[in-house]
C-alpha cells in the first residue's frame, strides 16, 4: 500500500509540474476572446492615430470600424486603399496604453497574418514611459513580425540603448512554415532572466536579460504595454516596397490571454 501512494504522488507531482511547463496554468490577469460584435472593447483598448512611424505609406485611424472591429469571434484590423486625411491608405493600431501595463508574464495570441508583398502585421509592446524617455530608452519588444516578403519566417526582436547609451537589438526570424495559412498560437514569456517568443511549438528567439548590460536589465524589468498593428511596407523599411494590389488585407486575432 505505501508503495503505491508514493507512486500517486510522484504521478501528482509529474502532471502539477508538466501543467506549470506547459504553460496553460497560472493565473489569468488579462483577455480579449473577442466573443462580441462591433468596436473593440474600450475598457482594454486604444488607438494610436495618424502616420505614426518609419514614414509608413498607412494612416492609423481611430474608432472607425471600417480599420479595426470585433466580428465572428474575431478583433478584425483591416488596411485599406483609400484617400484619407492626406494618406493613400488606411489602417488601425490597438493599444493597451493606459489600460493594461505588464512587467513579467506570459503573453499568447491566436492570430491570422495577412499574405501579400507589403503585409507587415504585428504583436509587440513598448515601455510605458516612451512619451518621456523616447525611443530605444523606452525599450521595444517584437513578439512578432510578419513579412509578407519573407514569408515562411516569423521575426522576434529587442530594442533598447545600452548602458553607454548607443542603440542596440537582438533577434530571429527562422523558418516556421506558413504563418499565413491559417490561425497559429504566437507565445510570449518573460521573467528577470530571460523572454522566450514561440510559434504554436516552435521557439523562434529568446533573449537573455541576464547576459545584457544593467542598463538593458533595467529596461526590461519595467513596464511595457500591448500593440496590434497592420502596417503596410515601404522601400527602405523593414516591411519593403508595398503591392497595392494585395489590399484590402486583414490581420484576425482570435484572442489575446496574459498570465502571470
Amino acid at each position: 500500500m505505501k508503495n503505491i501512494i508514493s507512486l500517486l504522488l510522484f504521478l501528482c507531482s509529474f502532471e502539477l509540474t508538466f501543467a506549470q511547463n506547459d504553460g496553460s496554468s497560472g493565473k489569468l490577469i488579462w483577455a480579449d476572446e473577442f466573443n462580441y460584435s462591433g468596436p473593440p472593447d474600450s475598457t482594454k483598448w486604444d488607438y494610436e492615430n495618424g502616420i505614426v512611424r518609419n514614414k509608413e505609406p498607412q494612416y492609423y485611424t481611430k474608432k472607425r470600424q471600417e480599420n479595426a472591429r470585433v466580428e465572428n469571434g474575431n478583433l478584425v484590423i483591416e488596411a485599406k486603399k483609400e484617400d484619407y486625411r492626406g494618406a493613400e491608405y488606411t489602417s488601425a493600431s490597438l493599444i493597451t496604453l493606459g489600460k493594461m501595463h505588464l512587467r513579467y508574464g506570459r503573453i499568447e495570441v491566436r492570430a491570422k497574418v495577412p499574405k501579400g508583398i507589403g503585409s507587415w502585421p504585428a504583436i509587440w509592446m513598448l515601455g510605458v514611459n516612451r512619451e518621456l524617455v523616447k525611443w530605444p530608452s523606452c525599450g521595444e519588444i517584437d513578439i512578432l513580425e510578419y513579412i509578407g516578403r519573407d514569408s515562411t519566417s516569423a521575426y522576434g526582436t529587442v530594442h533598447f540603448k545600452n548602458g553607454v547609451g548607443k542603440y542596440e537589438m537582438s533577434g530571429q526570424h527562422p523558418f516556421v512554415g506558413k504563418p499565413y495559412d491559417d490561425f497559429h498560437n504566437y507565445t510570449f514569456e518573460w521573467d528577470k532572466k530571460k523572454m522566450t517568443m514561440s510559434y504554436d511549438n516552435i521557439k523562434y528567439f529568446e533573449f537573455n536579460i541576464a547576459d545584457a548590460d544593467k542598463n538593458a536589465q533595467k529596461i526590461f524589468s519595467s513596464k511595457f504595454y500591448l500593440l496590434l498593428n497592420l502596417a503596410l511596407g515601404r522601400v527602405g523599411t523593414l516591411g519593403g516596397r508595398l503591392d497595392p494590389d494585395i489590399l484590402p488585407i486583414t490581420f484576425l486575432v482570435d484572442y489575446v490571454r496574459i498570465y502571470k
